[in-house]
């Protein structure tokens, strides 16, 4: 890890098609500074320029060339820089290294992982009540399925967890038999929504399901709650994806 004061700053130049053993020479310098511990390196592309050989090598949005140069940059202590001088040599072959005298005024630092986000619910335990919701596939909210935003819905309210189950056969009150074919996507499945929580919780949330379920069946069940574990995330892992669902806390009827 680097630290304030006085450093070097590499900068190795190079041609982008040239090869290392068959690999891109840029990618072989980097793996190389990676693995022997280097605080950080860049790559920087240029659009124009020529070298050793006087050829202008540009490129231009009809033509692509492999012939740009390339810029390796990366700072660190003098001692460390020596070590590996004489390898990058070999690596470079024919492009040019160059050393210079730098002072860090401030290292790079560690990104520091976000704390993970303690949910609403730390430890639920004793009787509880489950609910489970009866809709169709194809049923809508708001120009959205209307299974998803009812899970939107309950994780907005706090609920404590919910699962979506899509079923493979079944009807409803219009007797209509709904059935999920191996080669058929149906878009009019039987879907179940489970969710356990306390009962005031789930109460509280009813007013918001009859609204939104125009059609369909809702009933509540006596749970006891067995087990309600949880795996702390990180904020930015808890958004929720199109169709999908927490699991809901293990019960017992």
């Amino acid at each position: 890890m680097l630290s304030a004061g006085k450093a070097v700053k590499v900068c190795i130049y190079l041609s982008e098609g040239s090869k290392h053993h068959g690999v891109p020479t840029y990618s072989s310098v980097l793996d190389f500074l990676f693995y022997r511990g280097i605080s950080g390196a860049t790559v920087l592309k240029g659009i124009a320029g020529f070298g050793a050989d006087h050829h202008m090598h540009s490129a231009s949005v009809v033509e692509i060339s492999d012939h740009l140069p390339l810029k390796i940059e990366f700072i660190e202590s003098r001692e460390k820089v020596n070590e590996l001088l004489g390898k990058l040599e070999e690596l470079v072959g024919t492009g040019m290294i160059e050393v210079q005298e730098t002072t860090v005024a401030k290292p790079a630092q560690v990104t520091k992982q976000k704390k993970p986000v303690p949910p609403a619910h730390v430890k639920m335990e004793g009787k509880a009540k489950m609910m489970r919701i009866y809709i169709g596939e194809a049923d809508r909210w708001k120009d959205k399925p209307l299974y998803n935003a009812l899970v939107e819905a309950m994780r907005a309210n706090d609920i404590a967890g919910v699962t979506v189950y899509r079923g493979i056969l079944g009807y409803g009150a219009h007797r209509r038999m709904h059935k999920d074919k191996t080669l058929h996507l149906s878009h009019d499945c039987s879907i179940m929504l489970s969710a356990v929580d306390t009962e005031d919780k789930l109460r509280s949330f009813l007013p918001l399901v009859e609204q939104m379920v125009e059609e369909g069946l809702v009933v509540f069940s006596d749970v006891d709650i067995i087990k309600y574990s949880y795996r702390a995330m990180d904020v930015d892992r808890l958004e929720p994806q199109s169709g999908s669902a927490s699991k809901e806390p293990e019960a017992q009827q």
